[in-house]
């Protein structure tokens, strides 16, 4: 591609919920918090692509997944200063309360990942997916 049209990027993400009610975050080397995710690749279904990101970053199976939303728009554009592409980012996002393994973030990619309760998220979460963890625990009605 020639010029500097924004990337359309599809990014599936997993709100896991273990047995306590808590989500589990995840932040790559001191950035904002936010829910497992993973890039869509060429000949990819959206299931595959997050099951292998959860699996690869943090060591988790994810059994069954259930779709909680797909969002897009001017919230999800985003414009780097430092000179990258410019990108447009649709979300897919899934809930998952079916999973198997220990949690072993890749130290490797200077992973942090931990449980949290919904009404106690750290501070550096990503705004937009605050917002949505609001929206997810007034459905699940968890605590």
């Amino acid at each position: 591609m020639i010029g500097n049209a924004p990337l359309i990027i599809v990014r599936p993400s997993v709100a896991i919920i273990n047995n306590k009610g808590e989500i589990l975050l995840y932040s790559y080397s001191g950035a904002s918090w936010g829910i497992p995710g993973g890039i869509l690749q060429i000949n990819e279904t959206v299931e595959n692509c997050i099951k292998r990101n959860v699996k690869e970053d943090l060591g988790l199976i994810l059994n069954s997944l259930h779709l909680f939303g797909v969002y897009s728009g001017q919230d999800l554009n985003t414009k780097p200063e430092n000179g990258e592409d410019e990108y447009h980012t649709v979300a897919i996002g899934y809930l998952c309360t079916d999973y198997a393994g220990v949690l072993t973030p890749d130290e490797n990619q200077e992973i942090e990942a931990e449980f949290f309760k919904l009404d106690q998220l750290p501070d550096h979460t990503d705004s937009f997916i605050k917002n949505k963890l609001v929206e997810l625990k007034e459905n699940l009605k968890i605590g």
